[in-house]
């Protein structure tokens, strides 16, 4: 099966990246410029109307959309062990899987891009304030799941494998540096999120993407 991540640097398309690097299988990738609109033009469209990244085109077909393309490359790959294969283990982790997906991800929207729901500027500035101290509130949360899971003892979120849980971690608490969150005032999130860097696959992919990982600036 041939695959093509369309990904933009640093966005949520990180998750899959990192997968597909793990995987050990080769794979093609294209980096999609958000800032000069590349999303926004034909060619893209005609992969996701929605114009937006991630798409993993496997064998001509496009897949769209964190979880999906998660839950699809755990079948693709079995022995990476990306997600728990049955039970309470993986229904737990597709649980944090699709809170990050669909609940902390959307309230960072509201931080980063308070334009998309009113233009209003008065109006953005609070939509930005409220969902900032929601964000940092959630990545609390996170912090909470990484010290009470399995992650004490084999360095993973779901398990004894690195997985989207990991990826999707580094990913949000790098978004919350860039708006302001200290992800040293978080240590065991931190001290995690680090690991998860440190990992190789992880790693080739931070240095493809050309990322920073911390980019907290003291007021």
């Amino acid at each position: 099966m041939t695959m093509k991540l369309f990904f933009a640097a640093g966005a949520c398309s990180f998750v899959p990246h990192t997968l597909l690097e793990a995987s050990g299988r080769p794979f093609d990738s294209q980096l999609v410029k958000l800032h000069k609109g590349e999303h926004r033009e034909a060619a893209f469209l005609a992969l996701n109307a929605r114009g937006q990244v991630p798409v993993l085109v496997a064998d001509s077909v496009a897949i769209t959309q964190i979880v999906a393309i998660a839950l699809f490359l755990d079948e693709q790959f079995p022995d990476c062990g990306f997600l728990p294969r049955e039970g309470i283990a993986r229904a737990k982790a597709l649980e944090t899987l699709c809170w990050m997906n669909n609940t902390v991800h959307p309230t960072f929207t509201h931080v980063f891009m308070p334009q998309k729901f009113t233009d209003d500027p008065q109006a953005q500035a609070s939509v930005r304030l409220a969902n900032t101290q929601l964000f940092r509130e959630q990545l609390r949360e996170l912090q909470a799941i990484v010290t009470g899971s399995a992650a004490t003892a084999s360095g993973w979120l779901s398990g004894s494998h690195f997985g989207p849980l990991d990826a999707y971690a580094l990913t949000l608490v790098r978004w919350g540096s860039m708006v302001g969150i200290d992800p040293a005032s978080m240590p065991e999130l931190w001290s995690f999120v680090q690991r998860v860097a440190a990992h190789e696959p992880v790693a080739v992919v931070i240095a493809r993407e050309r990322l920073q990982l911390n980019m907290f600036r003291p007021a």
